[in-house]
């Protein structure tokens, strides 16, 4: 007859816990930690999120306050530039006026005296003070007298024959030029010399087709 199988537990066996038991324990206690581990994960992108969010008002904000302040900016220049260009002979005008002041003052005073070599007098001190407010603005007369032919500084109203100066020479200057820096305000008005001899043949030139054939 044979022996049925020992079903009894040992000692050894009665105290040690069951497998199935034992998986399930490990099975409940790593659930435990992801469940944990997924609440911690979800709180730290709310916090990013929140941080992003709260980042992009504050550069919102500033953007705004940036664009208004370059509007402002724009509004000040333009009215500064508005303002220059409507005023900007201001600095010119103050400096005549002493001048303008003193030519009638010259004028009155010879008109009661009667004396034109006080007249002169005055009127010379005006020009001349004139032409130190003009310098103060860089604006300067343009030296004509006895120099060759410019037409950039010059407008030629008359030539001359003569033999005492070279062809093209400024012989004489009927209104004064002046520049400004490196600008030409306005031209001098001036009158050139020219050949004599070319002057002369011209001059045969013309009397020969006046006459009759």
């Amino acid at each position: 007859m044979a022996d049925k199988p020992n079903s009894r537990k040992t000692p050894d066996d009665a105290g040690r816990p069951d497998d199935k038991a034992l998986n399930a324990a490990q099975s409940q206690a790593a659930g435990a930690e992801s469940a944990d581990g997924d609440t911690t994960a979800s709180i730290s992108l709310m916090d990013q999120l929140e941080a992003a969010r709260a980042e992009r008002d504050a550069n919102y904000d500033l953007y705004l306050r940036s664009q208004a302040e370059l509007q402002n900016y724009r509004k000040r220049a333009q009215k500064e530039a508005d303002e220059m260009r409507q005023y900007q002979a201001l600095p010119v005008a103050r400096d005549l006026l002493p001048a303008l002041d003193n030519l009638h003052r010259a004028l009155a005073a010879a008109e009661g005296s009667g004396n034109v070599k006080d007249l002169v007098n005055g009127v010379k001190l005006v020009a001349k003070q004139i032409e130190a407010a003009l310098g103060r603005h860089d604006i300067v007369p343009i030296d004509s007298a006895g120099k060759p032919f410019d037409p950039n500084l010059h407008q030629a109203i008359q030539q001359v024959p003569t033999d005492e100066h070279p062809p093209m020479t400024v012989v004489q200057e009927v209104e004064r030029g002046y520049t400004l820096k490196d600008r030409v305000v306005r031209p001098a008005t001036v009158i050139v010399s020219g050949s004599a001899a070319v002057s002369v043949d011209k001059a045969a030139d013309r009397t020969e087709s006046t006459k009759p054939e």
